[in-house]
């Protein structure tokens, strides 16, 4: 592993496109379905004095019709509709995979054990009861949407936060103006290992990193972020002081157990084997890691695009390189 030297000498151009927008993930598309025009005016009306952008429905072929073409964020759905009642509905969302996640609170008036059993065995996220009031069915709309923003924010693989979160997260720590600082990590010679091996063992390695990371961060105060970019592509957050070190065990112990995941020729020989589309064979090496950071010990972060084209650029630094490398910036401005 190569830690290189001061990075300077190097422009970088940043182009913004204005301030990021705040993320609130407990407020979005809410649609009301009810086939009582009352009742839907009292949802609709309480829900926009909330922050809520409201769709309505009177029916489940309405519904059906809304969900198709505008996908809401969480739907407030009666259970005794016309046409399509609330039951069929939900388990006609949960067997579609474009809105299989989709939250679903049934609001009805049926409120036996069964009737509750009934929905959320249908796929309902929760059911509320009428009358209700209507502080509680709030609270229920911003917890269940908050659920479910979470959930997706975070990687199916690793279940670490994603790319949500970790944008959240830099732009939290630009917002602070206190020190901190961010590392792209990278696989090297990933494509070509899955080219090999398929993505299965593919997996492995991606979760070997993850693995690294975590280990890595075990008992740092104050304590660091890790995130789940997508693919190959991870991020660690934290103090300065702390980042050379942390990336440092990250990459050692990556390196130390990732020649287990490769077939035993490939490391006796240093490198692997893959026939491309024309049928020639090419060699690569073993899977490395290229780590590329971006600290604010030395310039002002004004939006956390700019640290991450800066963490970007130290990484493409760190790919030049031969096998795993850390990049650290520490121009000033």
């Amino acid at each position: 592993m190569a830690v290189l030297p001061n990075v300077d000498g190097v422009q970088t151009v940043l182009p913004l496109a204005g301030p990021p927008l705040p993320r609130p993930i407990d407020r979005g598309t809410v649609l009301v379905v009810d086939d009582d025009p009352a009742m839907r005016q009292f949802l609709e009306t309480n829900l926009r004095l909330d922050g809520y952008d409201v769709l309505t429905a009177a029916d489940g072929p309405m519904a059906v019709a809304i969900v198709a073409t505008q996908l809401p964020d969480l739907v407030l759905l009666e259970v005794g509709l016309p046409g399509i009642d609330g039951i069929e509905l939900t388990r006609r969302w949960r067997e579609d995979s474009r809105t299989a996640t989709l939250p679903v609170i049934m609001v009805t008036a049926r409120s036996s054990t069964a009737d509750r059993v009934l929905g959320l065995q249908a796929g309902a996220d929760d059911y509320v009861t009428k009358p209700f009031d209507v502080a509680e069915l709030l609270a229920r709309v911003r917890s269940t949407m908050r659920r479910n923003a979470e959930a997706r924010a975070m990687s199916p693989l690793t279940n670490l936060p994603g790319n949500l979160r970790i944008e959240d997260e830099i732009a939290r720590r630009v917002a602070s103006g206190r020190p901190f600082a961010v590392a792209y990590l990278d696989l090297d010679n990933f494509k070509a290992f899955n080219d090999a091996h398929g993505f299965l063992r593919g997996d492995q390695v991606i979760l070997l990193l993850a693995m690294a990371l975590r280990r890595a961060v075990v008992g740092a105060k104050p304590p660091a972020f890790i995130g789940h970019v997508g693919g190959d592509d991870f991020v660690l957050i934290c103090q300065p002081h702390q980042v050379e070190e942390l990336c440092r065990h990250a990459v050692e112990y990556f390196d130390e157990h990732v020649e287990a995941l490769h077939d035993p020729k490939d490391v006796e020989r240093g490198y692997l084997e893959v026939v491309d589309r024309k049928g020639v064979v090419r060699r690569f090496p073993l899977v490395s890691v290229s780590v590329g950071v971006a600290t604010s010990e030395r310039r002002t972060f004004r939006d956390y695009r700019e640290v991450v084209a800066v963490a970007t650029e130290m990484k493409s630094v760190a790919k030049a390189e031969p096998g795993s490398a850390i990049a650290v910036d520490r121009r000033g401005y």
